[in-house]
């Protein structure tokens, strides 16, 4: 494979990541599904990524790039036009600190909203709530987390904004009550071409989780 390559999984906000990345730089690639969330993983993404043996998995020139948010850094650094990190080391380590924190914090405080049940629930939408809090401290008044353009904490965090629907089913919450702000900027992102192309029907991430949590058990 000496083209691009991402190893992919419809669902995954990770992978989402990946391909709006490609998407905002103007590189043609290839999009090879995996059916990495229900375990059956192929020989090319265990080889590809034999630590994680988890999608996505960026292939570029025939060399295997691991983990979205370093995908990110890679596809920035390997076509630099346009930038998605800011230019100021101190601008770049802010957007890198709060694309850790969404990782740690609100994609699981999500899988604890839908997963879960009783006070698990409850302790999730708490957790969910804050991180909400915080990103929308972190946007402040601004377009887009990195200002005036549209960059890599914004291409970190709005994959993850295709399970809210879910989440608001199961938790029973609407996001635009809790946090107007980041609504707002969410409108803003799917109106870009990178964006409103790849991210799923969020009713269709529903359905999927509606299925993941009766295979777990969970209902």
């Amino acid at each position: 494979m000496n083209g691009v390559v991402v190893l992919d999984f419809w669902v995954s906000p990770f992978a989402m990541r990946v391909k709006i990345a490609l998407e905002e730089k103007g590189v043609k690639y290839e999009s090879r599904h995996e059916d990495d969330l229900l375990g059956n993983k192929s020989e090319l993404l265990v080889k590809s990524n034999p630590v994680y043996k988890k999608v996505p998995v960026l292939v570029h020139g025939g060399k295997t790039v691991c983990e979205s948010l370093n995908i990110l850094s890679y596809v920035d650094d390997a076509w630099p036009q346009p930038p998605l990190l800011p230019l100021t080391p101190y601008e770049r380590s802010v957007a890198r600190f709060w694309a850790d924190y969404v990782d740690k914090k609100l994609f699981e405080a999500g899988g604890k909203i839908w997963q879960g049940k009783g006070e698990a629930k409850e302790a999730g939408k708490k957790e969910f709530y804050e991180a909400l809090k915080h990103l929308e401290g972190a946007l402040g008044e601004k377009d887009y987390f990195g200002g005036d353009e549209f960059g890599f904490l914004d291409i970190a965090i709005i994959p993850l904004t295709s399970w809210f629907y879910a989440y608001e089913q199961f938790g029973e919450f609407k996001v635009e009550e809790e946090s107007p702000k980041l609504s707002t900027w969410m409108k803003r992102c799917m109106q870009r071409n990178s964006v409103a192309k790849v991210l799923p029907d969020p009713t269709k991430v529903f359905e999927f989780v509606c299925m993941l949590r009766n295979m777990f058990g969970s209902e």
